[in-house]
Formats: structure tokens, C-alpha cells, sequence
């Protein structure tokens, strides 16, 4: 029965991130970033986005290459191949597309209360910056390539690419919210663009000079 819930569990949340991708990718098209008013919004894209891009150009010429083949064999299991390898073959292009829009429409958010980290489609952590004493640069890896967030020894860590560059250290242990529950922590890294620029914007909200 465990297993069966847990086997659950993955599939939902299987479905969840693949519903939020195209959502995603939908804000891309329109040019509609979900970045509320009163928020500024801090990119964290430019590590990824050169790699989705090589996938994405290099699975749509696979997709060509393979229809234009199959299209082009007088053989039967050619003919019943082409529809479901197309398909399958664009599905992932989108699916990529969708990956390459999570980051680039769903930013990290600075605002005046507090710092919204996130990854792509569904990870998130939320900083509140009363609780933030300094900023430094320091960069971690996070276990797996595909985790984004991880929690260890009260560092909780954000990443793009398993990757984090600049860390908020914390004036005590707090208790912050993130898309897999609360946890307390008393640093938090993030991975983001410009990590100098950032931290300069963050230094006049926490009111302190360093």
C-alpha cells in the first residue's frame, strides 16, 4: 500500500509539472511573465538556457530527420513507426520548450517584505528579509542533476543547474516556507544571473551596508 501511495504521489506530481510547463511556455508566447505588481523580478536563466537550447535544436532536427526517412521507406512497420514517433518526438520538443519558459517567465521576486527563490515550474522558497542579516557570494552544488532544492545541516539551497551562487545568511535560525513544506534554516543559496548586482539591490532592504 506504501508503495502504491508513493507510486501515486510521483504521478501526480509527474502531471502537476507537466501542466505547469505548458503553462509556462503559454506566459512565453504571450510575453506575460508571472511577476506581480510591487515585484522585481531577478533572472536566474542565462546557466541553462544555452544547453535547452542545443537540446531543443538538436531534438527538432531528430524529429525532421526521422520523419523524412520513415516518410521515405516502402516498408510497413515504417508506415505504423512515423505517426507515433512523431508525436513522441515533438511532445519532447514542447516539453523542453516549456522547461526553457519555466525559467525565463517565473523569476526569482524581490519585494519589500521578502525574497521568493525560485526554479523552474514548481520549486520555491520564500526568505522573509527582516530575517536576512547578509549576503555573500558562495556557491554550492546540490546532490543529483535533476534535485533543485535540497535541505542539509540548515543550508537550504535553490539551484539552477544543481548549482547556487550567491547565499543569504541569516540572522538566526528561521523557519521559511518552500514547495515541499517548511523548514529552518539559518542560510539559503540561490543561483542567479548577476550575483554582484543582486546583492547590491538586496543591501538597502536589509538595512545594512555590507
Amino acid at each position: 500500500m506504501t508503495r502504491l501511495r508513493r507510486l501515486a504521489g510521483l504521478l501526480r506530481h509527474a502531471l502537476l509539472f507537466e501542466l505547469a510547463l505548458y503553462r509556462s511556455l503559454g506566459r512565453w508566447v504571450a510575453r506575460r511573465p508571472d511577476v506581480p505588481r510591487g515585484a522585481m523580478p531577478i533572472g536566474y536563466s542565462k546557466l541553462v538556457a544555452p544547453m535547452l537550447w542545443l537540446w531543443i535544436f538538436g531534438s527538432t532536427v531528430e524529429v525532421v530527420v526521422v520523419e523524412v526517412v520513415l516518410r521515405h521507406l516502402d516498408q510497413p512497420w515504417a508506415a505504423s513507426l512515423r505517426v507515433p514517433l512523431l508525436v513522441l518526438g515533438i511532445w519532447g520538443v514542447a516539453w523542453m520548450l516549456g522547461m526553457l519558459a519555466s525559467y525565463r517567465v517565473l523569476p526569482h521576486l524581490l519585494t519589500e517584505t521578502e525574497l521568493r527563490a525560485r526554479s523552474g515550474a514548481l520549486t520555491w522558497l520564500t526568505v522573509p528579509l527582516e530575517a536576512v542579516d547578509s549576503t555573500r557570494p558562495a556557491e554550492h552544488e546540490l546532490p543529483g542533476v535533476i534535485r533543485s532544492l535540497h535541505v542539509d545541516d540548515a543550508l537550504a539551497l535553490v539551484g539552477v543547474g544543481s548549482r547556487t551562487n550567491l547565499e543569504l545568511v541569516l540572522a538566526a535560525p528561521t523557519t521559511v516556507s518552500t514547495s515541499k513544506g517548511q523548514v529552518t534554516v539559518d542560510r539559503v543559496g540561490i543561483w542567479v544571473d548577476e550575483p554582484r548586482q543582486v546583492a547590491a539591490q538586496l543591501r538597502p532592504r536589509l538595512g545594512t551596508s555590507r
